[in-house]
C-alpha cells in the first residue's frame, strides 16, 4: 500500500497516483473465493452421504453423537461464513474511525512519518480538519455578526476555504488508506477464524463418522 508523496505535491499529482482502494477488491475477491470453499465443504456435509450413513445407527446413543458431530461441522461452516462475509460488507470510513483499534497500525505508520502522509500541510488528522472547524464556526457567526466584523469573518472564511481546497487530496488519500486497510483487517480476521472453524469441522465430522461408521 503506497503513501502519497511528500510537502509540496499538489493535490492533482495525488490523484494521479495508484489508490489505495484498489486493494480493496483484491482483498473482496479473496473474500469470495473463501466463501465459495466454505460453501463447498457446507454442501458436501449436507449432501447424500450423511443421509445414507444415518441409516447405520442402531440406537439412540451413537443417533445424538452423530447428530452433535454433524450441527458442531454444520456451526463451524456457518462461523467460517459469517465472518468471511463481513469483508464483502463496506465500511463507512469517515475521520473518526482513524481512532478505532482496527487502524492502530495505520497510526502508528502516521505518527513515525506525518510527513510522508501529511506534506506540509499538517503533522497529524486534526490538522488536515482544523481548517474544516474554522469554517464551520466562521459559518455559524457570520449571521449574527456586525457590518465590520462580516468583512473580517468573510476574508477568514476565505482563507479557510482556500486551506480546505489545499488539504482536502491529503485527507480524501488518508480516508481511502484508512478504508482499504480496514477491509485487509477484516480479511485477516476472516482467515483467523476461517482457522478455527475448520478445527470445528473436523472435530464434527469425527464424531459423525464415529457414530455412523460401525
Amino acid at each position: 500500500m503506497s503513501a502519497p508523496p511528500t510537502a509540496g505535491d499538489s493535490g492533482s499529482v495525488l490523484d494521479a497516483l495508484p489508490s489505495p482502494l484498489d486493494s480493496v477488491a483484491d482483498s473482496r475477491e479473496a473474500a469470495r473465493w473463501t466463501l465459495a470453499s466454505v460453501g463447498a465443504v457446507g454442501a458436501l456435509l449436507l449432501g447424500g452421504g450423511p443421509l445414507l450413513a444415518v441409516g447405520r445407527i442402531g440406537d439412540w446413543t451413537h443417533a445424538l453423537w452423530a447428530g452433535g458431530g454433524l450441527f458442531v461441522a454444520l456451526v463451524g461452516i456457518a462461523w467460517a461464513m459469517w465472518q468471511t462475509s463481513e469483508v464483502l460488507v463496506p465500511p463507512l470510513t469517515t475521520p473518526a474511525v482513524l481512532a478505532s483499534p482496527a487502524l492502530r497500525g495505520l497510526r502508528e505508520q502516521l505518527d513515525a512519518a506525518p510527513g510522508y502522509y501529511f506534506g506540509s500541510m499538517a503533522t497529524d488528522v486534526e490538522g488536515l480538519l482544523r481548517h474544516r472547524r474554522v469554517a464551520l464556526e466562521i459559518s455559524r457567526r457570520l449571521p449574527a455578526s456586525e457590518a465590520a466584523e462580516r468583512a473580517a469573518l468573510e476574508r477568514g472564511l476565505a482563507t479557510a476555504h482556500r486551506n480546505i481546497v489545499r488539504t482536502d487530496p491529503y485527507l480524501r488519500w488518508l480516508l481511502a488508506t484508512a478504508h482499504a486497510w480496514i477491509v485487509r483487517e477484516k480479511l485477516r480476521k476472516a482467515r483467523r477464524h476461517t482457522f478455527l472453524s475448520a478445527v470445528l469441522v473436523i472435530t464434527g465430522a469425527v464424531v459423525f463418522l464415529g457414530a455412523t461408521g460401525r
